[in-house]
């Protein structure tokens, strides 16, 4: 039986899922090392610091979320931005995709209270999302960049209501209203 060689793409997989099991609130050296099957040290020597472990690790799970969203919005491209909306705030309210909401709010939550990392964080996962969403605008539209935004802003506030059991409240707003943005 071979044994698999750790390296940071080896390492990633198996510390995403210990973080979308348990959040990061367990997301020290110690606990993350036993979840990949190695110790503390050789993720420092791996990863070279436990912020840039935490940046990859959340980097990875925006990689992973991003991919599933794909994969589920392949078949074909939205015509709308409403069609598109409604489709990412589906998906996003299911099962397979609510343990990277919890790990989200955990991301926002320690943004907003100022600790190391976490802004940065939230910043670079907020411009990947903003940069995927403008590769998904339905063909044609007038403005993908400045829709792309528009629907960011959208998609956040309506899981954030989501998140604290006030979602029928987005729906029926944004049900209401017009995203196409002009």
């Amino acid at each position: 039986m071979s044994k698999t060689v750790l390296s940071r793409e080896t390492l990633l997989p198996p510390l995403a899922a210990h973080v979308l099991r348990h959040g990061l609130g367990d997301a020290s050296l110690r606990p993350l090392a036993r979840s990949a099957g190695t110790s503390d040290r050789m993720l420092l020597y791996h990863f070279g610091s436990k912020e840039r472990l935490m940046a990859d690790l959340l980097s990875h799970l925006a990689d992973i979320y991003s991919n599933a969203l794909d994969a589920a919005l392949a078949k074909d491209r939205p015509a709308t931005r409403q069609a598109l909306l409604e489709s990412i705030l589906t998906l996003s309210s299911g099962p397979a995709l609510q343990p990277f909401l919890r790990v989200w709010w955990e991301i926002v939550a320690g943004a907003a209270r100022g600790q190391t990392g976490y802004r940065e964080a939230a910043a670079a996962m907020m411009a990947r999302q903003v940069e995927w969403l403008e590769s998904q605008m339905p063909a044609g539209d007038p403005d993908p960049a400045g829709g792309a935004r528009y629907l960011s802003t959208l998609i956040e506030g309506a899981l954030m209501m989501e998140a604290i059991g006030q979602g029928a409240i987005a729906r029926d707003a944004l049900l209401a209203s017009d995203t196409s943005g002009h």
